[in-house]
Order: C-alpha cells, then structure tokens, then sequence
C-alpha cells in the first residue's frame, strides 16, 4: 500500500498516548497506521491494532510480541528472546526504532516515520499468519474470522472508581429519608382530611347587604276655609240646620 496521508475520520483516536495523530497513513486488514506528532515535535508513525484484531488473544499476543523483540533487540538481548519466543512469533527483521507501546486490550506502537523506510506498519506483518510450505510454519493459508473489522481499537480510558459511602453515611441518609417520608406522609394526609371536612358543612349564605333609602319627605297640606259647624240649639232635635235654611229661603222669596 502506498504511503499517502489521509485526513482522520470518525472513530479515529486523536491521541495515543503522548503522541498526537495527524493523519492515516495505512489501513490493512490487521490494523492501522497513522501520523503523528511527539511531544518535542518529532514526526512520528503510529501503529494500532483493528478492534477485531485485537479481541483476538492470539493476533494480540504476536503484534505485542514483535514489538518486544524488536526492543530487546535493539538493547542487545535479541538471542534468548527469539529463543524463548520461537514457535510463537519470529523477531521483525530490519525493524525500526521502537519509541513507546501501549498495551492493554487495544495495543499500539510507535517509532520513527521516515517516508523512504518502513515504519509501525511492520510489526502489523507478524499478525496475520500465513501458512508456507516450507519454513516454520505448515499448514494451508487461513483467513482470520475478525478481517471486516477495519475500526481502530480505541483503548479504554482509565477512569477513578465512584466514590464509596460509609455504612454510618448510608444508615444516616436512610433515616432521613424516612423522615422526610413521614413528614410528607402527615401533609397529604392532613390535606385530604381539612378537605372531606370542609364537604360535610355546607358553606354559609352570603351576607346581606343593606342598601340604605332616603327618609320620606312630608308633603305640605292645602290651606282650605273652615266649615262652620252648627251647634245643637241653633239645629234642634231634628236635622241640624234644616228649618233655619228654609226659613232663610222663605224670607228671600
């Protein structure tokens, strides 16, 4: 594969470890490789593992594995690794320098990038397993179950356990909890009481309101002539008044 940096995309971590990735180099079906930077500046090429590689125990163990020779080698103690490790994984020839890994469950490395020389990618090599005729390995060439998986193994960041109560501290929530239950508990209760209380007795009327009116005004009386009124001699025993207005007619006449 040609080595052309590629802008990251979604799903691509943005650090591993103190090395800041700028770009993807390659990406192969055992994992891929990105541009960095460290932190003095240098540029640098990143090695990451795909998530189906490295849920696999052994693509796993191979990939941390040449990493370790290839740094043995290179502090003088290649022989008995190679010796302990045969049969496993072979040391990386021409490796590059190995500049710091990570381990864990989503494994990386990173050494030197030099355009004209192979960088991380060659520790990606060791993990796929090739089957040969002749060599240490036999067999028929195989396909491992987890070649789809083309995302990058993200490691798992390493977050401080939730902070732990004391039993006194719970006991002591839990009785204030009960409380306060309680206490609620009263009010609703108390409420709904005042309110069924209020249903038996009916509300009372309204208050009358009184609208004063003015006193009566007396109304004044005509003034009318007196009727004189014949006194008993004057009238006699009969109809008072009557032969004294005939005897008064009769003289007229």
């Amino acid at each position: 594969m040609a080595d052309v940096a590629t802008p990251l995309q979604y799903g691509d971590p943005p650090l591993l470890g103190p090395f800041v990735l700028q770009a993807r180099l390659r990406v192969g079906p055992a994992g891929l490789v990105y541009l960095g930077q460290g932190p003095d500046g240098r540029a640098v090429s990143v090695a990451v593992l795909t998530k189906g590689a490295a849920r696999d125990p052994a693509a796993r163990d191979r990939f941390v594995t040449a990493i370790r020779e290839a740094a043995a080698g290179r502090n003088g103690v290649r022989g008995w690794v190679v010796r302990a490790s045969r049969g496993r994984t072979a040391v990386v020839e021409g490796a590059p320098q190995v500049l710091a890994m990570g381990g864990g469950t989503a494994p990386w490395v990173a050494t030197p990038y030099e355009p004209d020389r192979a960088g991380a990618e060659r520790f990606l090599e060791p993990v796929l397993v090739r089957g040969t005729l002749i060599g240490e390995r036999h067999g028929p060439d195989f396909a491992p179950h987890w070649l789809g998986d083309r995302a990058p193994a993200l490691p798992v960041p390493r977050t401080a356990p939730p902070p732990t109560e004391t039993r006194r501290a719970v006991i002591v929530a839990a009785v204030v909890l009960a409380v306060l239950l309680s206490l609620l508990t009263s009010m609703l209760w108390l409420l709904f009481r005042g309110e069924e209380e209020l249903d038996r007795f009916p509300p009372p009327p309204p208050a009358t309101l009184f609208v004063p009116t003015p006193p009566p005004v007396p109304m004044t009386p005509v003034p009318q002539q007196p009727t004189p009124s014949p006194s008993p001699t004057e009238s006699g025993p009969g109809t008072p008044g009557t032969e004294d207005r005939d005897d008064e007619a009769g003289g007229e006449i």
